[in-house]
């Protein structure tokens, strides 16, 4: 038996010999066993993780010192809606047959966040947050509580600015350029989510110039051009920051994707540039100094197949202009329906959210450099930017009036276009008076008609509450179906 196997491994043995004689002469004579010295590389790395230890070449993400400024500066917002009795006639049968119902509407209590932005007390946050709120209450990290007061507001934008008194100076935080922003770059969320204490989390930012149409909701020109990040952020974190990893501010936290109202992967902040000069203009000016060129967009994003096609959206980078307004600032600058803006004071735009958030920058009377493509050929042209009337002229508050304790004004042209209507005044603030009192009605809604007698201005409006003393208003609320009616009895105009 042993004889038998004798031949088989002798043979095993000299076919093995033959074999790396073989391969080493085809393989340029490659020795047959390589020295442990010169160890062959391999795409492969140990998993575990030593504290202090980091891979070649990569720099430690560290988050201490931002999270550490940035919880100083940023503010619990707290908000209380005083309840009051609402009469209302719709105009039905069973308000004929019964007269007006009555309602109680419960005061409402609201929270979020705020972040300080001066020493002296200026606080930005949403519109959203303090919108209607009969008072608002700030609290810092430090449990330090104080009243505060609403500066002004831009539903556009979602952006309000509040003043908090204070007798020595505030941690603030600085704002950083949001056009420097870069996807995949690390940021953190700093708020009061869930009426916790102040939180922090972190993400990166995943997309940017981001449109929701979330702001239609309570403006007719919604201003939307948000930072897209994966830091969780949940109800009560409106307001607050959204931060880089030097503790600057990038954006304000606005709004969450969720199918469930709670933190489901993605979240929303208006970009530091946007909010910067929102800001200056309500502390400025008391309104929004919002420039216009006068262009209609076909917006890549959105387009059909068939848009795609016409107009070469796969083939041309930037935005397709399918509309120059008459006597606009582009029409007066050169720019022609079919060109394609690739670049706004050389900052690159691929869609109509980062045009919006380009001119929003701007006031009118102020000029840009916009470059286009016009039949394949690139050109450059100097844009004065005007306001939404198609002047230069500075917008300022004193263009509203007050009746019945509640501030109104006109709509604008746009506005107009926009909601498809021919008249109409707006409520910028419900106020505390006659108005609020008896209505529900709340700021951005429209009146457009008192005892069927059309509203083109806050004068026809004085006129038609003071034919009668008894007056049925209809109007709507931008955003919402359906018209609404309600009745205002005994009314007083001497009263306010």
């Amino acid at each position: 038996m042993k004889f038998k196997l004798f031949p088989v491994i002798v043979t095993a043995a000299l076919t093995s010999v033959m074999t790396l004689f073989a391969v080493s002469h085809l393989q340029n004579k490659v020795p047959y066993i390589t020295a442990a010295t010169t160890p062959r590389t391999l795409p492969v790395n140990y998993v575990a993780y030593n504290e202090g230890n980091t891979p070649s070449g990569t720099a430690p993400v560290n988050f201490e010192a931002a999270a550490a400024s940035s919880v100083k500066a940023v503010v619990h917002i707290k908000t209380e809606t005083d309840g009051r009795r609402v009469i209302v006639n719709n105009n039905d049968m069973f308000s004929q047959l019964f007269g007006p119902q009555e309602y109680l509407i419960p005061q409402q209590l609201g929270s979020g966040s705020g972040v300080v932005i001066s020493p002296d007390g200026y606080i930005v946050t949403n519109n959203h947050v303090i919108a209607d709120a009969s008072e608002i209450t700030v609290t810092f990290d430090d449990k330090h509580t104080t009243k505060a007061k609403v500066v002004g507001a831009d539903p556009a934008s979602d952006i309000a600015v509040l003043k908090i008194e204070s007798d020595k100076p505030l941690p603030y935080m600085e704002f950083a350029n949001s056009d420097q922003v870069k996807l995949g770059q690390w940021v953190l969320a700093v708020g009061f989510p869930l009426n916790l204490d102040a939180t922090v989390t972190a993400g990166i930012v995943s997309a940017k110039g981001r449109a929701l149409g979330i702001n239609k909701q309570q403006s007719a020109n919604p201003v939307e051009s948000y930072i897209q990040t994966d830091a969780a952020v949940n109800p009560g974190n409106s307001g607050g920051a959204l931060v880089n990893t030097s503790g600057q501010l990038i954006g304000i936290n606005s709004a969450i994707a969720s199918p469930t109202g709670s933190y489901a992967g993605y979240s929303y902040a208006v970009p530091s540039n946007i909010v910067r000069k929102s800001v200056n203009d309500l502390m400025k000016y008391g309104a929004v100094q919002r420039a216009v060129m006068g262009v209609q967009y076909v917006d890549t994003r959105m387009a059909s197949q068939e848009e795609i096609t016409k107009y070469g959206l796969d083939k041309t980078d930037g935005v397709y202009v399918v509309k120059i307004l008459a006597n606009s600032a582009a029409q007066k600058a050169g720019l022609q329906a079919g060109d394609f803006i690739t670049q706004i004071n050389g900052q690159p735009v691929n869609n109509q959210s980062d045009v919006q958030e380009q001119i929003s920058n701007y006031r009118p009377g102020d000029n840009i450099s916009v470059t286009y493509s016009r039949n394949g050929k690139m050109n450059t042209t100097n844009v004065q930017l005007t306001n939404v009337n198609g002047t230069t002229d500075i917008i300022k508050n004193e263009n509203q009036s007050k009746v019945l304790g509640a501030t109104f004004r006109p709509l604008t042209q746009q506005e107009k276009l926009s909601y498809n209507i021919d008249n109409g005044v707006i409520i910028t603030d419900p106020g505390k008076g006659t108005l609020a009192k008896k209505t529900q009605v709340n700021k951005g809604f429209v009146i457009i008609s008192v005892n069927n007698a059309v509203i083109n201005s806050v004068n026809d409006l004085m006129q038609a509450l003071a034919a009668s003393p008894n007056a049925q208003v209809a109007g709507f609320y931008p955003g919402k179906q359906g018209m609404y009616y309600f009745t205002l009895n005994n009314v007083d105009l001497q009263q306010e």
